[in-house]
C-alpha cells in the first residue's frame, strides 16, 4: 500500500509541474508601420506562478549587435539609454501577463528584430519557450518626385519624360498619365514603372498637354507634373531667326558706339596736343624800340610824319624856301614858320578868358590835302623837326 501511495504522489507532482510550464506568445511575427506613426508589438506570457517575472526586450539589427531597450525586474521598469528611450514603454501593467510594448513616432532606423524574454523564479520552461520574436518594418512614403524633360519637343522628334523620388521604403513605382486636354494612361514598354521614364516618339501637336507622374509604395504616394509643348518646325525657325537678329543688332550698336567713343577720344587728344605745342612754341611779345626811345626821339618822329602829311599833294620843288620848318608842338598846337624879313613872331600865348572862362585856341587851318594837327595828335603822332630847304636845293 505504501509503495502505491508514493507512486501516485509522484505522478501528481509531475502533472502539476507540466501544467505550470512558462511560455511566451506573440500576436504576429511581422509588424509594419509607417514612418512617424505609433506601432505596438503584441506579446504575453503564461505561468501559474505568483512570483514577479523578470522581463527583457532586446533589438537586433543587421548592422549591430543586440542591445537591451526595456527591462522589468522586481516590479521596476527600466528604459535603457538608447535612441528609443523617450518613445518606448510597456503598453499594460506587467502583472497582467501582457508584456506588449509601444513605440511612438517610428523612424526608418527603428526597423529590426525585437526579442522578448521572460523568466519566473519557481517556473520551469523548455528551451526557447520563454522567448518571443517580432520583426518590425518601418515603411517610408515616397518623397515628392522631380519631373524632367529630355530632348527638344519639336514635331516628329522623340523625347523622354523622367520621374524620380529621392526617398521611399520600399522603393516606389512610377506611373505616368496625361490629364489635359485629353486624359491618357501609359503602359510598358512606353512606360518603365521601376525607372520612372516615359518615352514619346514621333511627336505631334496633339501630344501637347499636362503630364503627371505618380510615385507610390505601401506607405503612401506623391506626384509631380510637367507641361509638354510641341513646337512646329516653322515656329522653331522663327524663334531662332529672332534670336540671331537680336544678337546681330546688339553687336552693331556696340560696334558703332565704340567707334564714336574712339573718334571723340582721338579728337580730344589731338586738341590737347595742339594746345600744348602752341604753349611751348609761343614767344613773348617784344616792346618796339621806338616805344623805349626817349621823349625827344618820339617828338622828332611825330614831327616828321606831320610834315610829310602836309606836303602829300604838293611837289617838293614848289614849296617856298624857308630857313626853318613848321613845327607841331608836342601838345598838339601848330606853330607856323618864322616870318621873313624881320617880321613879327606870331603870338602863341593862350587866348583871353571871357567872363572868367578860358577859351580854347582854334587850330590853324591845315593846308589842302593834309590832316589837321588835332587829328594827328589823337592818332598818337609825335611832332618832329624837319630841316628847311633853300631855293638852291640845299638844307638850311
Amino acid at each position: 500500500m505504501g509503495a502505491l501511495r508514493r507512486a501516485a504522489l509522484a505522478l501528481a507532482a509531475l502533472l502539476g509541474v507540466s501544467s505550470a510550464v512558462l511560455e511566451v506568445h506573440v500576436g504576429t511575427g511581422s509588424v509594419f508601420s509607417v514612418e512617424g506613426q505609433q506601432v505596438v508589438l503584441p506579446a504575453w506570457y503564461t505561468s501559474r506562478s505568483q512570483k514577479k517575472p523578470y522581463i527583457t526586450w532586446l533589438l537586433d539589427k543587421e548592422d549591430a549587435d543586440p542591445f537591451q531597450i526595456l527591462t522589468y525586474l522586481d516590479g521596476v521598469v527600466k528604459v535603457e539609454e538608447t535612441e528609443l528611450k523617450p518613445r518606448v514603454g510597456f503598453l499594460y501593467p506587467v502583472l497582467t501577463h501582457n508584456i506588449s510594448v509601444f513605440i511612438n513616432a517610428t523612424r526608418e532606423r527603428d526597423s529590426g528584430q525585437y526579442m522578448c524574454t521572460v523568466n519566473v523564479v519557481d517556473d520551469a520552461t523548455s528551451t526557447g519557450k520563454n522567448v518571443g520574436v517580432i520583426n518590425l518594418t518601418v515603411l517610408v512614403p515616397p518623397a515628392a518626385p522631380t519631373c524632367q524633360l529630355h530632348g527638344h519637343p519639336a514635331v516628329g522628334a522623340n523625347v523622354t519624360l523622367s520621374c524620380a523620388s529621392a526617398k521611399g521604403k520600399p522603393s516606389p513605382t512610377y506611373h505616368w498619365q496625361r490629364t489635359a486636354p485629353t486624359p491618357q494612361f501609359f503602359f510598358p514598354p512606353v512606360q518603365d514603372p521601376a525607372r520612372g521614364t516615359l518615352k514619346l516618339t514621333n511627336l505631334t501637336l496633339d501630344m501637347s498637354g499636362l503630364y503627371i507622374c505618380v510615385a507610390e509604395n505601401r506607405a503612401g504616394s506623391a506626384e509631380c507634373s510637367i507641361v509638354l509643348e510641341v513646337h512646329s518646325t516653322s515656329t522653331k525657325a522663327v524663334i531662332a531667326g529672332a534670336v540671331l537678329g537680336s544678337l546681330g543688332a546688339l553687336a552693331t550698336v556696340i560696334f558703332f558706339a565704340r567707334r564714336v567713343v574712339g573718334y571723340r577720344r582721338k579728337k580730344r587728344d589731338g586738341q590737347e596736343e595742339a594746345a600744348n605745342e602752341i604753349k611751348e612754341d609761343a614767344v613773348a611779345p617784344k616792346t618796339p624800340s621806338w616805344a623805349r626811345s626817349p621823349a625827344s626821339d618820339t617828338i622828332s618822329k611825330t614831327s616828321t610824319l606831320s610834315s610829310i602829311a602836309g606836303t602829300r599833294e604838293k611837289p617838293y620843288r614848289s614849296k617856298p624856301p624857308s630857313d626853318t620848318a613848321s613845327i607841331l608842338t608836342a601838345t598838339g598846337s601848330y606853330r607856323g614858320p618864322p616870318p621873313r624879313g624881320g617880321g613879327r613872331t606870331p603870338n602863341l600865348s593862350p587866348p583871353p578868358a571871357i567872363n572868367g572862362t578860358p577859351q580854347r585856341r582854334q587850330d590853324p587851318a591845315a593846308p589842302p590835302g593834309s590832316l589837321p594837327a588835332s587829328s594827328l595828335a589823337r592818332a598818337g603822332a609825335v611832332p618832329v623837326m624837319v630841316p628847311a630847304q633853300s631855293r638852291a636845293g640845299s638844307l638850311v
